[in-house]
């Protein structure tokens, strides 16, 4: 038989799959392979770490002294180290609360290296970009994830996440911040997330979130949504006791038969 004009099947197709027909295929697999990796790994939720991808623990101002935000980046490391050991010691047959970060350097690479610190695992959501966003090497190798889709690696960020710190950072943190404010504030999660804004001064001159409430723009209740650290330890201490009391104790935690299932993998959360 002669098969020299046989195609091939569509899903091997290059030219179709990169194809803007093909659009829908590429967007449900940035969804189903992040969710099939999840649920090998047993892994039921996560503790998301946001903050600028410029801020290192050796930046430097042009005379050659220390930045005045390069202490974020050991700060971040301490607090997944932190967070990792706590959580690696909680009774439970499915991984809570794990490091997640959007994958790259700065912030995301000091939280992806505390978690490594502690021996725990940690989560990279990395996005192609032309600058600044190659996956650091402290990631667990098998749940480093690439995404084209802007949406569907905020999707990832957003459902898992039982809690979120959010370092000083630029335009991507902002927007990311912002976003899921903007969920909690609508009730579009269907769980109480807790967010830490961490470090104070910066933030309170960056966000005057009383001067919204001021014009009107948001309500004085708004304000109960976050909360604020400056320390490592300090913000331990909050995400402990809010996890805890919110999915941890008897009368909130979910049953053992539920716990063993990635909360992804359930219907609704």
């Amino acid at each position: 038989m002669d098969n020299s004009h046989r195609q091939p099947l569509a899903y091997k197709n290059e030219d179709f799959m990169e194809s803007s027909d093909a659009r829908a295929i590429r967007i449900l697999s940035e969804y189903y392979y992040p969710l099939t990796r999840f649920q090998q790994k047993k892994i039921h939720d996560t503790l998301v770490f946001f903050g600028s991808a410029r801020i290192t623990s050796d930046t430097t101002l042009p005379g050659g002294n220390r930045h005045p935000l390069a202490h974020y980046y050991d700060e971040a490391r301490e607090l997944a180290r932190l967070m990792t050991q706590w959580s690696d010691n909680l009774t439970a047959t499915s991984r809570r609360f794990v490091i997640a970060t959007g994958g790259g350097p700065g912030i995301m690479e000091a939280a992806n290296r505390g978690a490594a610190d502690a021996g725990g695992q940690s989560i990279g959501l990395n996005i192609a970009l032309p600058f600044e966003q190659e996956p650091n090497p402290y990631i667990s190798p098998e749940l480093s994830f690439e995404f084209h889709y802007f949406f569907m690696r905020k999707f990832w960020f957003a459902y898992l996440a039982k809690a979120l710190v959010v370092f000083p950072g630029g335009f991507g943190t902002l927007d990311e911040l912002s976003e899921l404010l903007t969920l909690a504030q609508t009730r579009k999660l269907e769980k109480q997330l807790l967010i830490l804004l961490y470090g104070r001064a910066f933030w309170k001159e960056v966000l005057n979130f009383e001067a919204l409430v001021r014009f009107g723009v948001i309500s004085e209740n708004d304000l109960k949504l976050f909360s604020y650290a400056d320390s490592p330890e300090e913000a331990a201490q909050w995400l402990k006791q809010g996890l805890t009391r919110l999915y941890l104790e008897p009368e909130t935690a979910l049953p053992e038969n539920e716990q063993q299932t990635p909360a992804i993998a359930r219907s609704r959360r």
